[in-house]
C-alpha cells in the first residue's frame, strides 16, 4: 500500500509534532514501515543527517524525533525545506539538507516554485519506499493569506490526495472555535480533504468536555478521532525553545543532599536549545531558560546556548545586562558553559562578514580564542573523546570557527582524528558541539566538574541516568497515548482509503472572487 496522512494544526505548537510522532510510533509498532515526512519547517532547531553522498545536511530537529519513532535513521527526505530564521526578516534556506539561500518574506515568493517541486518529490520518493508516509504541516492551514502558494499545508494535501486531520491545544483556549474556524476559511476542495480533529492536552472530566465534542460533529459534519490528555513527561526534543516552561522537564530529586541549579539564556535567535534536554534528564538538576540577570546571578551553572545570529545575540547579551551578569559569575569562580554561537561569544573577538556583516566585533574575552565566520558552512556529524577517554559523539552546524587560539589552551574535547575542539580556562567551558551532553559518561563528568566548581559537594549524578532510554520512553509514551485515547481503527481507515468522500462544505469559506 502507500497509505497517508496529514497532521494539520489550527496554530503553531498546537501538538502537530508530538501527534505526528505518536503516531507513527503507533504504526511502527504494528509492523507497519512508516516514514514521517514534513515539507517546510521553520525552526533553528535542526539535526545532522549524513546523505548518500557522505556529506552532511540538515533536517528540523522535530523530524529527526519522529524518525527515531518509526525506528528508522534520518533522512533528508524527511525535511526537504527548512529555513532557518536569523533575523524578524530573512531566514536562511536548507533544500534537501544544503543551505543554498537566505530569503525575505518578499522574496521568497520567487524562491517558492523550485521548494514546492522539491518537496513534492521528495514525498513521492518516499510514498514509493514505505507503507506509510505521516505528514505534518506548519502553522495553521487557515492561514488564507499564504494559500496560494502553500505547498505544506493543504496544498500538499490537494497535491497528494491526502487525508487531514486537524490538531487543536485546548490549553490555550477557544479551541472549537478555532477548529470550526480552520475549516470554514478554507475553499470547498480544501475542506474535502479534512476529515476530522484531534484535542491535545486536556485536563479535567472528558464528560464536560462531551458536550462541545458532539456540537463540533454537528456543525462541521467530522467526528473528533481522540482527546489525548496533558502528559508532563512529553518534552524532549522541543520543536522550538518557546515550547518550554521556564524549567525544563520534571526534574527528579537529587541523587545526592544537594541540587544543581542551570541557568540557560534565552537568546532571542537560541538555536538548538534541545542540548540542554540531557542536562534535565539527570537527578536534582534543575533546567531553566531565562532572560534575567538576577537569575544568572543565582544560578550554579550558565549555559550560552546556540545561535543563528551571534553577533545580534552577543549585542542583546550586552544591552540587557546579562553580559555582566555572565562576566561576575565567573569572577565568582562557577562554571560557564559555551555551545556553538554561545562559545563563540566568550572569545576575544568575533570577525563575521557572513551572517551579521557587521565586521569585526569584541566578544565577551573570556577565551584567549577568535572567530571569524566563513561562507561555506560546517554541518558533520563528530565523534571523540573527553577527559581522556570518555567517549562522546555530536554534530556542528556553524559558519564561524576557531581562527586563532592561545595554544597553551585546553581542549574540551578530542575528535577521533586526533584534534582538539572547544576549550577549556578555569571555570569556563566551551564547543561547537552540538548534542554531545547526550553521552551519558561525558554529561555525568561535566556536570561533577560543574558542581565542584560551584561549591555544591552534596551533589551527585545519579549512576545509571541514560539519555537514550529516556528519548525512547518519551517515544513510547506518544505512542500509547494515540494508543489509548485515539480511535486507531477510524484513523486507520484514513490512512488506508484516504478522505472520507461526501463531507459536507462549512460556509463562508473564501470571497467567490478567488
Amino acid at each position: 500500500m502507500s497509505g497517508g496522512l496529514l497532521v494539520a494544526g489550527t496554530t503553531s505548537d498546537a501538538g502537530k509534532s508530538v501527534l505526528t510522532a505518536g503516531i507513527c510510533r503507533w504504526l511502527h509498532r504494528q509492523g507497519v514501515h512508516v516514514a514521517p515526512y514534513k515539507a517546510q519547517n521553520m525552526s533553528n532547531n535542526s539535526a545532522v543527517v549524513v546523505g548518500s553522498d557522505g556529506r552532511g545536511g540538515e533536517i528540523g530537529r522535530a523530524q529527526a524525533m519522529q524518525a527515531a519513532a518509526c525506528g528508522l535513521a534520518p533522512d533528508l527526505r524527511f525535511n526537504p525545506v527548512l529555513l532557518k530564521p536569523g533575523s524578524d526578516l530573512a531566514s536562511q534556506v536548507v533544500l534537501l539538507g544544503e543551505a543554498v539561500d537566505t530569503i525575505t518574506a518578499g522574496t521568497f515568493r520567487h524562491l517558492r516554485p523550485r521548494l514546492a517541486e522539491t518537496a513534492y518529490a521528495a514525498l513521492a520518493e518516499l510514498r514509493d519506499a514505505y507503507d506509510v508516509v505521516i505528514c505534518e504541516g506548519a502553522g495553521s492551514p487557515a492561514e488564507i493569506n499564504l494559500r496560494a502558494g502553500d505547498y505544506v499545508n493543504m496544498g500538499l494535501a490537494r497535491h497528494a490526495n491526502l487525508p487531514t486531520i486537524v490538531v487543536g491545544d485546548i490549553d490555550r483556549g477557544g479551541v472549537f472555535a478555532s477548529m470550526f474556524g480552520t475549516v470554514a476559511l478554507l475553499d470547498p476542495a480544501d475542506q474535502a480533504l479534512i476529515a476530522g480533529f484531534v484535542i491535545n492536552k486536556f485536563r479535567g472530566d472528558l464528560g464536560l468536555l462531551q458536550p462541545g465534542l458532539d456540537m463540533l460533529r454537528h456543525v462541521t459534519g467530522r467526528p473528533t478521532y481522540g482527546v489525548l490528555p496533558w502528559a508532563l513527561d512529553l518534552w524532549l526534543d522541543a520543536e522550538d525553545s518557546l515550547a518550554y516552561g521556564r524549567v525544563l522537564g520534571r526534574p527528579a530529586a537529587p541523587h545526592g543532599t544537594e541540587w544543581l541549579d542551570v541557568a540557560v539564556v534565552r537568546l532571542p535567535r537560541i538555536s538548538n536549545a534541545t542540548d540542554v534536554e540531557a542536562l534535565a534528564t539527570e537527578p536534582g538538576v534543575r533546567v531553566r531558560l531565562t532572560i534575567e540577570p538576577a537569575e544568572l546571578a543565582a544560578a550554579d551553572l550558565v549555559v550560552l546556548p546556540g545561535s543563528k545570529s551571534t553577533v545580534a545575540d552577543l549585542a542583546w547579551l550586552r544591552e540587557t545586562g546579562l553580559a555582566d551578569a555572565v562576566a561576575a559569575h565567573v569572577a565568582a569562580g562557577k562554571p560557564l558553559l559555551g555551545l556553538c554561537g554561545g562559545f563563540q561569544m566568550l572569545g576575544r573577538a568575533i570577525h563575521d562578514t557572513v551572517e551579521s556583516r557587521r565586521g569585526s566585533v569584541p566578544g565577551l574575552g573570556l577565551l584567549p580564542i577568535e572567530i571569524t565566520f566563513d561562507p561555506r558552512k560546517t554541518v558533520r556529524q563528530s565523534v571523540g573523546t573527553a577527559h581522556g577517554s570518555l567517549p562522546v559523539r555530536g554534530y556542528e552546524i556553524h559558519h564561524g570557527y576557531v581562527s586563532q587560539a592561545d595554544p597553551t589552551l585546553t581542549p574540551l574535547l578530542t575528535s577521533d582524528d586526533g584534534a582538539g575542539e572547544g576549550a577549556v580556562l578555569g571555570a569556563v567551558h566551551g564547543t561547537h558541539w552540538h548534542g554531545a551532553f547526550e553521552s551519558d559518561e561525558f554529561r555525568r563528568w561535566f556536570l561533577t566538574e560543574a558542581a565542584r566548581l560551584a561549591g555544591r559537594t552534596g551533589f551527585r549524578v545519579a549512576p545509571a541516568t541514560s539519555f537514550a532510554a529516556a528519548r525512547e520512553r518519551s517515544l513510547d509514551l506518544l505512542g500509547d497515548l494515540v494508543e489509548e485515547h485515539l480511535d486507531t481503527d477510524a484513523l486507520w481507515r484514513l490512512i488506508e482509503t484516504g478522505p472520507p468522500p461526501g463531507l459536507p462544505f462549512i460556509p463562508p469559506g473564501p470571497p467567490p472572487s478567488r
